[in-house]
């Protein structure tokens, strides 16, 4: 499918690995030239390595929670490249974990900074691009967390719903400007943060990886009826939806990658 973005420039941020770097093969697969960003320099090379189409691809090291660095990546994207059409906030961390009286003071503040915060810089540092054209997309990674929240993970589960919040507040600002925001939540995709959530579990329930995986979507995640994790190219299948002019009707939207489920809270 042609999804009209051929020429466009895009961001993606957290395109180290998992559902980032799976997206941003996708949107290089229509046609769009990508920049990859993410923390850690070495593993950002690499994935941009991985990724091949070497004329396409552009990467620059960044913390998105820091503005000085968001400034700087925006500094070099403009020499470069040009001013971006698209948007992809993919950066994220589990967070703080526990239940709400086991957390302290720094692990919230860890997890808003980094979960909720750091899109709020990222947008306000690139917003100015996005509104020049008549034609931008954003699009959020969310979280099932953020509509049905889980005792042990409060830290996160608040951020990604203020992540919800956010994509809708923007989405009715700047529609009429040609800018399209969206939101998907993914529900226990196979990524590198799953994974060391997993490897944690194995290792407190003295078992294997495959069996913490199996005891966690029988325990923990009942109502996933598909009965496995998600891919991160399913995810990012519905994320390069949302950046393409097919959905040029589509401003304000949550879509859920996640199985079908619904949990009893």
């Amino acid at each position: 499918m042609d999804l009209g973005i051929s020429g466009k420039i895009a961001l993606v941020t957290g395109a180290d690995s998992g559902i980032g770097w799976e997206t941003a093969r996708v949107l290089l697969e229509e046609g769009a030239t990508v920049v990859l960003t993410d923390k850690n320099p070495e593993k950002l090379t690499q994935a941009a390595e991985k990724i091949g189409y070497k004329d396409k691809v552009f990467h620059y090291p960044a913390d998105i929670t820091s503005i000085n660095d968001l400034k700087m990546i925006h500094q070099k994207i403009a020499k470069d490249i040009g001013k971006i059409d698209i948007l992809v906030q993919s950066a994220g961390i589990t967070g703080a974990q526990g239940l709400f009286h086991e957390l302290d003071d720094a692990g919230w503040t860890n997890t808003i900074e980094v979960d909720l915060l750091g899109p709020v810089r990222l947008v306000n540092e690139f917003l100015p691009d996005l509104r020049t054209g008549g034609w931008g997309r954003i699009v959020f990674i969310a979280s099932e967390d953020a509509v049905q929240p889980y005792d042990d993970e409060i830290p996160y589960c608040c951020a990604k719903a203020g992540i919800l919040a956010l994509s809708k507040g923007l989405s009715r600002t700047y529609a009429r400007e040609g800018l399209l925001v969206n939101s998907v939540s993914p529900a226990f995709i196979e990524t590198p943060m799953t994974d060391a959530m997993m490897e944690k579990r194995a290792e407190e329930l003295n078992v294997s990886k495959e069996e913490a995986i199996q005891s966690f979507l029988d325990k923990k995640r009942p109502y996933l009826e598909l009965k496995r994790r998600g891919q991160a190219e399913e995810v990012a299948a519905v994320i390069a939806f949302l950046c393409s002019d097919k959905a040029s009707f589509v401003n304000g939207s949550n879509y859920r990658v996640d199985a079908g489920s619904v949990a009893t809270i």
